[in-house]
């Protein structure tokens, strides 16, 4: 104990205590002897306010200086002032003053030792804490109350001290005790032994709030998240309200399994049960009203996704930048070009496209996916640090907006630079630019990158390949590769089953159709596109009206593209009444490419009076794609009615629109070169239109007739032979025969049909140069070899 020697002076104590309200003076300034107050030691009146001084202890000296005076007063006698003493150095942080009051104690009772015991447990000394529990047991005839055992239970550092403990709570009648009993509870939780805390739970006599959270809380922090479920229905049928300390433990629990819970039934496209488990939370945060704003817009429903968006912000929740990359999809979905403009100015307002690739990404996929091109370009450059994703995204933009060669540039600058390393998503992104201008050999030179890394099996890298040697007409190569990848899903046969139909080959089409349902694959709506379309391009009436009722027995309901493609198939083979019967029962509203597709057939067999009907309907669906006003046009043309055609283009030029010019592509020496109709700009246009006289008058030697009826235009007839020979196709092709090896093949693509001119003049062509043309038109693929085509003249 600490002694005071007898010349201390009131200063000593006072000036370590606030100011606002000093001792009442002790000791006389002028003698060195104390002056005790009324307390019995002395001759003064005042008392002094101990419960004060021991508030106003907020710092070590303040107590030493306490504890001096309680020695000098006497106080420090009472056993309740001594044990305060020693919670009020254990409050301070110094426990070893703590322990050397509590020495100092000459008869101790059961409250001083669990002040001990707490004031180790408070301090972390938790090895000390059963060491004094112990000593209590071993040198006291004082026994540990309920009290006692709730800090040195949660003082165990084994469950082997736990049992011990429990034992003797046991022993000495403390085991049901609401205290002791819940920190049973926490020990044993604690330790992973939740069974044995729920059965000790259960057998509870009386269960106080404390209790539950106990059992609540162990549960959740083994992750028994079903349990502690139970446990909180069990207390709502008792009646008992959460209060502060349930929400504790049962908020993270929640929110974290509520919100995965969304993300998961969002990635099954189980919407129902999303919004279920969204509305029985019991608190919502910004990350739950990003996950269900998310499952709606990642399945497509941009509608309740922004719905959710608009309640998200009157419960008084402020977007934050997920939420703003959900909300570009959902614009995008929605195809709202306006509100576009406002969410690019909400991010840019907080800065976050410079702070965040991921919502550049969004932005630039946003304005991709609306058609905005150049915003989406510009949005791209302001973006200060691009990943992979944020190239991936442009190309995939320009590529699905049928931009190929922007795509193919724009890869050409990510080639660049050196720190971008291309993924899965670039593959999947470049491949169909090089499948739709014909790069068959850049689509290789990617097929060889893609073997280097082993993604060559992935099965949408494989598809995309699939597709790239398909749809330049090696249907070999792309056979080879599809036995290559899995196949387990629909992606891979609808790529096969796609790429033989635009080759016109419906037999294999069928037959790879049924190779799919036998290895128990599932068709879903591609797949029957793709074999309507098959069945279209080779005349199977039959065989499309079958697939048409058997998409409806797997539980598909047709869509207008369905419903396109046997109208086209209808049409393309004559049946033109009963391909307008066929829209008369529809169950949808016929769109564009509805009434186009019978507007095609009406040009295919020359109907004017159905053709002018349907491209009447067509220009109230559609009054701004100019290419049926050339269809319209064409009819007419062909018939020679001349004021028909006239009447068609002025209604076109009055509406601002221009034809679509011809263009045909074709490959030499890994380099594409384009050749519009009637283009004089070609390096080598003076060799190319000499190989063209050649073997026109080589044609003409074995019977080839120009038909002028593919002339749309009144003109004289030997302008309009010229107007044949500058076809696209025609001046891509001697641009081939000029610039390969003799009788190697020759593959063009054209961005229109092959006129039937052209159609006629090439198989004339691949007889005199002995070579195998492939021309892939907007329609179908055309091998020519020997002087017949693979399409048998119908396309």
């Amino acid at each position: 104990m600490f002694r005071l020697a007898p010349t201390l002076k009131s200063r000593h104590i006072s000036k370590f205590l606030p100011p606002h309200r000093r001792p009442i003076q002790l000791f006389s300034a002028a003698r060195s002897s104390p002056q005790f107050s009324s307390y019995g030691l002395g001759n003064q009146n005042e008392e002094i306010d101990f419960n004060f001084l021991f508030d106003s202890s907020t710092k070590t000296p303040f107590a030493k200086c306490l504890h001096a005076l309680l020695v000098v007063s006497g106080k420090v006698q009472s056993i309740f002032i001594s044990t305060r003493l020693v919670n009020l150095y254990a409050n301070l942080g110094d426990v070893s003053l703590s322990r050397c009051t509590f020495d100092q104690i000459p008869q101790k009772d059961v409250y001083t030792w669990n002040s001990m015991i707490s004031a180790y447990v408070h301090n972390g000394h938790f090895h000390e804490a059963i060491g004094c529990f112990y000593q209590l047991l071993l040198v006291s005839e004082i026994r540990p109350d309920f009290y006692t055992f709730p800090p040195v239970l949660k003082a165990c550092g084994t469950l082997v001290d736990g049992r011990k403990i429990h034992c003797w709570a046991f022993k000495l009648g403390f085991q049901w005790n609401v205290f002791v009993a819940a920190s049973l509870i926490h020990m044993y939780s604690r330790f992973g032994f939740t069974g044995i805390a729920r059965s000790l739970f259960d057998d509870m006599p009386f269960r106080d709030m404390g209790s539950w959270n106990a059992m609540i809380s162990g549960l959740i922090q083994n992750g028994n998240a079903a349990q502690a479920l139970d446990v909180l229905d069990e207390m709502r049928l008792e009646g008992i309200k959460m209060n502060f300390v349930t929400v504790v433990s049962i908020l993270p629990f929640d929110l974290f399994v509520s919100n995965a819970l969304i993300n998961m039934y969002a990635k099954f496209g189980n919407l129902e049960n999303a919004r279920k488990a969204f509305q029985q939370m019991f608190i919502t945060d910004v990350v739950s009203w990003n996950s269900i704003i998310a499952a709606y817009e990642q399945n497509d429903d941009p509608v309740t996704a922004h719905g959710f968006f608009v309640k998200m912000q009157l419960n008084g929740f402020q977007p934050d930048l997920l939420t703003l990359v959900s909300l570009a999809s959902i614009v995008a979905q929605s195809r709202d070009c306006k509100n576009s403009r406002s969410v690019h100015g909400f991010i840019m307002r907080r800065g976050w496209l410079m702070e965040d690739v991921v919502i550049g990404n969004a932005v630039v996929d946003m304005y991709a996916k609306l058609g905005l091109l150049d915003s989406a370009h510009k949005v791209f450059e302001m973006i200060p640090v691009k990943d992979v994703i944020s190239w991936n995204t442009l190309i995939t933009g320009y590529a699905q907006n049928g931009l190929a060669s922007e795509a193919i540039e724009v890869y050409k600058m990510m080639e660049e630079c050196k720190e971008i390393i291309p993924n899965q998503g670039t593959w999947v992104s470049i491949l169909p630019a090089y499948a739709h201008v014909g790069a068959l050999q850049q689509g290789m030179r990617i097929h060889g990158r893609v073997i280097k890394t082993s993604l060559h099996l992935d099965v949408f890298v494989g598809t995309c390949l699939i597709d790239v040697y398909g749809k330049c007409g090696r249907l070999v190569d792309a056979m080879s590769l599809f036995y290559q990848v899995p196949r387990e899903s629909s992606v891979t046969w609808n790529a096969i089953i796609s790429c033989h139909g635009i080759h016109g080959h419906a037999e294999k089409t069928l037959k790879l159709f049924g190779e799919m349902l036998d290895e128990g694959v599932k068709p879903d709506h591609v797949t029957f596109v793709s074999l309507l379309s098959a069945c279209s391009h080779s005349g199977f009436v039959e065989e499309g009206k079958r697939c048409f009722r058997l998409m409806q027995e797997y539980g598909i309901k047709p869509s207008l593209k369905h419903y396109g493609c046997m109208v086209d198939l209808l049409g393309r083979a004559g049946y033109l009444e009963m391909a307008y019967d066929f829209i008369k029962d529809m169950p949808l509203q016929p769109d564009a490419s509805i009434w186009g597709a019978l507007l095609g057939a009406c040009r295919i067999h020359g109907n004017i009076e159905l053709g002018k009907f349907a491209s009447d309907r067509l220009f109230e669906v559609d009054s701004k794609n100019v290419g049926y006003y050339v269809l319209l046009s064409n009819i007419y043309a062909n018939v020679g009615k001349w004021e028909g055609v006239d009447k068609v283009r002025s209604l076109a030029r009055e509406r601002g629109l221009k034809k679509t010019p011809g263009w045909s592509t074709i490959e030499v020496n890994r380099k594409v070169d384009v050749f519009y109709t009637g283009n004089q700009s070609h390096p080598k246009c003076k060799e190319i239109y000499e190989e063209l006289r050649v073997l026109t008058a080589k044609m003409k030697s074995l019977g080839y007739i120009p038909d002028y009826s593919f002339v749309l235009q009144d003109v004289e007839e030997d302008e309009k032979e010229h107007i044949l020979t500058s076809h696209s196709e025609r001046l891509a092709i001697a641009f081939g025969i000029i610039s390969t090896p003799p009788k190697s093949p020759i593959r063009i693509f054209k961005n229109l049909r092959v006129c039937g001119d052209c159609h006629n003049a090439t198989k004339f062509i691949s007889r005199i140069t002995q070579r195998e043309i492939v021309v892939r038109d907007s329609n179908r693929f055309h091998h020519f070899k020997d002087g017949i085509c693979s399409c048998g003249d119908y396309w």
